[in-house]
């Protein structure tokens, strides 16, 4: 009798639904994080099609621009239905390059695509730069409108950028004001209006500005890729190693990122009505202020089990970003980052920055969270009184730090409202361990250590 009852039980155990069998992986939010966030196979290049060595068609490893041929190759493989664009082992130069619904690019372990160190190389058009649409030179790899576009293998894309860096800080200094708009610059990565879209295992580096720029896309998984521009000797100015903007549903796991800005960075719109597209202003002419208005949040974006050199922010929401949701960082590990999570608020642009969860993580920073007004190209548009911004629902949990100072919060009641952040489960050795748990409403705090050192 007892061995049939054994029985019967291990038998209804093997009948469970896995639901009941496994606590669901949830949100901050408290909804259920889908089946598609744990699926990360590795493309497979044999099921996209016919490939198309690049060499077969005219680029060659000579150290010439080879631009012309790789977009006609681009072109002839989506006209004849799509397929793979492969390069091989070797060094192959370009400007910037469009692709086309169907076609994808495959990166031979020792094959590397160099971006032209020439500004002329890359078309100036209407594109997405901090916030708004405005002319600005195109990316290297420029993917608009495409749905399952992929880039894979462990071959590199790199941006050349040294020269683009040079005359950046020349202009700097005697300029001191420059900005990314005044000394333009190619992004790496460009990714805008897709969907279903992977780029996987390649290595991403010495981009001239941003490295991944994503836009106003959905279902978008960056894995296993290798993400660097250099801090020193040279800086490599605002190189972000992912720059996540308008977007739903995006996994971010399995990266090394080490970049001279922030590694991944949650952007959106700026300006004093960028809500507009939740928050109907009575009185406000849309059309003829388009660029105050915003055209979209972020919502959904993990990134986990990622590995951390030299970065400005680990997690940083803004500088230009008005709506954020269910928002992870989790199970990595960093050295040497400039901060952890890093909430910048604009005082010209209504912000909300709500569930957010850093969690199960280890390393070495300045600043283990900073909150602080964020001024560049501070402009209300003759909006009379400043927006208020909100964070709320931010969780910090799980988490043995070393950093310069603990909590780097600045009180600003005017601009912005800070409520529902849970310390728990906290080692902290800091310089400076200060805690103000009155700047935020309902502030929970749970097991936190902070050691002076």
């Amino acid at each position: 009798m007892k061995n049939r009852l054994l029985t019967l039980m291990a038998c209804a155990l093997l009948c469970m639904p896995s639901f009941a069998k496994k606590s669901a992986d949830l949100w901050p939010d408290g909804t259920e994080i889908g089946e598609w966030f744990r699926q990360t196979d590795p493309v497979n290049v044999n099921t996209l099609g016919k490939q198309y060595r690049i060499t077969d068609f005219g680029v060659v490893n000579d150290g010439q621009l080879h631009t012309a041929e790789l977009q006609a190759l681009i072109d002839k493989v989506a006209a004849d239905g799509g397929g793979v664009v492969v390069v091989p082992e070797g060094t192959y130069l370009t400007g910037a390059i469009f692709f086309k619904q169907g076609v994808h690019l495959h990166l031979y372990d020792g094959g590397t695509l160099m971006g032209s160190n020439n500004p002329s190389d890359y078309p100036i058009l209407k594109t997405r730069i901090e916030g708004e649409t405005c002319l600005y030179y195109a990316a290297l790899i420029n993917a608009d409108g495409l749905d399952g576009f992929t880039i894979s293998g462990k071959g590199t894309i790199d941006g050349n950028g040294y020269t683009f860096w040079k005359h950046f800080w020349e202009r700097r200094s005697w300029n001191p004001r420059c900005t990314n708009k005044d000394e333009q610059r190619p992004r790496l990565v460009y990714v805008s209006n897709c969907k279903n879209v992977q780029i996987d295992g390649v290595k991403l580096q010495n981009s001239p500005f941003w490295t991944t720029h994503i836009y106003n896309s959905e279902n978008i998984k960056l894995l296993r890729l290798h993400i660097y521009s250099p801090a020193k000797p040279v800086k490599a100015p605002s190189t972000d190693a992912i720059d996540l903007d308008v977007v739903k549903n995006v996994l971010v796991k399995d990266c090394y990122m080490s970049v001279n800005d922030d590694a991944v960075a949650i952007k959106g719109g700026k300006g004093p009505y960028a809500d507009y597209w939740r928050t109907n202003y009575d009185g406000i002419d849309i059309n003829k202020f388009p660029e105050m208005v915003g055209d979209g949040g972020n919502e959904n974006i993990i990134i986990e089990d990622c590995e951390y050199g030299f970065c400005h922010g680990c997690l940083t929401l803004g500088s230009e970003s008005n709506y954020d949701h269910n928002i992870i960082l989790r199970r990595i590990k960093v050295d040497e980052a400039n901060n952890l999570l890093w909430l910048k608020m604009r005082p010209d642009t209504p912000q909300r920055y709500e569930y957010v969860t850093v969690e199960d993580i280890e390393g070495n920073g300045k600043n283990f969270i900073l909150v602080a007004p964020w001024t560049q190209f501070y402009d209300l548009k003759g909006r009379e009184s400043v927006p208020m911004s909100y964070s709320d629902h931010i969780s910090m949990r799980n988490i043995t730090f070393d950093c310069n100072a603990f909590f780097n919060v600045k009180q600003q009641e005017d601009q912005y409202h800070l409520s529902n952040f849970t310390f728990e489960n906290l080692t902290i050795r800091a310089k400076n361990t200060d805690f103000h748990t009155e700047y935020v409403e309902n502030f929970t705090v749970k097991n936190v250590k902070a050691e002076k050192k």
